[in-house]
């Protein structure tokens, strides 16, 4: 089936950009307005006016340098900072003494704080800490005197600027460990997806011809131990797997980036079991299905019928290629049920632990595996000297059991 790569971005900061961004605009209003209501009062208003005409025009030019982190650069903080602090300066010159000296607002008024929060959101605590610093000292000098209403809203100003940028700093750390237990999640669900189809296909086929070498004798027995080597590579590749290094977006401000291979979307419309399962009926195996359709997702029908065709592989396996085997299809109201029955030796206690540990992934993952995906179950019952019964169940709404997963 066709594949496609699946890529999502995730950014908690990006939030905070647009946050900004409406934040300035509405402390530039702001400031605008608490000039005009005191406009009579300003020893020079000609200056505060052309300090507003500045602000205004800089402040709207500049609305796309804080969409986010890249456009967000550290020339532009650093003529933003500029801006605010010759601001807060400017106001000795602008206003009167007496407001000045009696806590007056500055000419940028509270707009100076976006100035440091766009440092605390690019660069975290340590640059909020420096910004914040440098306006502290502009309203020191603009005071003249450490006041007590000065140092209150330098410390206020300070003390969430740092904190923001902290938690923007704990924010990125989390995005790329989340992208990295996708990523890892991803390439496990794909390890398992091959270990299983390689299982059903090129480990079968080795093991059978390592089995015949070995009776045939003579240049097919070497043949054959050569394919038992393969075999045990193939395992060893197969049970342990590779994980990918994790990426990082390659636009930074966008957030972390995970990519994931995914399978094309299934055609719309459920599958009939029965024609999946209907091959395997023979001689020696029989098939009871329901007299009407077991409809299932096409995907959970598919890995329904390789399960089963997994069980009776190791039927002909274990058991001997005279071996009987029974399939019993039951469609119940939430659920489809096939058991799969032989008249087989039955499996020892602790073999199917001490296959796993060996790398034999025929149960872990043909069968159980595919059924835990699917989010059902797989239950072998195995009696030595009684046969083997595996029951495979599989819920009926399993395309919205994935949703749901998906959305937790």
């Amino acid at each position: 089936m066709a594949k496609r790569e699946r890529v999502m971005r995730m950014s908690v900061e990006q939030p905070l950009w647009r946050a900004l961004t409406a934040y300035r605009v509405l402390t530039m209003l702001y400031a605008v307005g608490l000039f005009a209501t005191a406009y009579g009062e300003f020893v020079r208003p000609w200056v505060a006016v052309a300090y507003y005409a500045v602000l205004c025009g800089w402040t709207l030019a500049t609305l796309p340098r804080v969409a986010n982190a890249a456009r967000c650069t550290k020339r532009f903080l650093a003529a933003d900072l500029t801006i605010a602090v010759t601001g807060i300066l400017l106001t000795t010159v602008a206003d009167a003494h007496e407001r000045v000296q009696a806590g007056g607002p500055t000419l940028p008024s509270i707009w100076t704080a976006g100035s440091v929060l766009a440092f605390a959101i690019k660069g975290g605590w340590r640059w909020a800490a420096l910004a914040s610093s440098l306006v502290a000292v502009a309203n020191l000098v603009e005071r003249g005197s450490p006041a007590r209403d000065t140092v209150h809203n330098v410390i206020l100003v300070c003390i969430a600027s740092v904190a923001i940028g902290y938690v923007v700093e704990v924010a990125r750390a989390s995005e790329r460990t989340l992208a990295r237990a996708l990523e890892i999640e991803a390439a496990t669900r794909e390890r398992e997806r091959l270990a299983r189809d390689i299982h059903d296909s090129v480990l079968q086929v080795l093991a059978m011809v390592q089995r015949r070498g070995a009776v045939i004798g003579g240049e097919a027995a070497e043949l054959g131990r050569m394919a038992g080597e393969q075999e045990v590579a193939l395992r060893t590749l197969v049970s342990g797997g590779l994980v990918p290094v994790s990426r990082v977006s390659e636009d930074a401000a966008e957030g972390a980036l995970v990519r994931a291979v995914e399978e094309e979307p299934e055609p719309d419309g459920p599958v009939d079991l029965r024609a999946l399962l209907a091959p395997y009926a023979g001689a020696l195996v029989s098939l009871a299905e329901p007299g009407a359709p077991v409809p299932l997702a096409p995907a959970a029908a598919r890995e329904v019928a390789a399960a089963v065709g997994a069980a009776l592989d190791n039927v002909c396996r274990h058991a001997g290629e005279d071996a009987r085997a029974w399939i019993l299809v039951e469609d119940e109201p939430d659920e489809v049920i096939v058991t799969v029955r032989d008249d087989g030796p039955g499996i020892p206690e602790g073999r199917l632990v001490q296959a796993e540990g060996e790398g034999r992934l025929g149960v872990a993952q043909s069968i159980r595996g595919r059924l835990r995906d699917l989010g059902g179950s797989a239950e072998l019952i195995s009696v030595p000297g009684q046969g083997t019964e595996v029951e495979l169940k599989v819920p009926k709404d399993v395309a919205d059991t994935r949703g749901k997963a998906e959305q937790r």
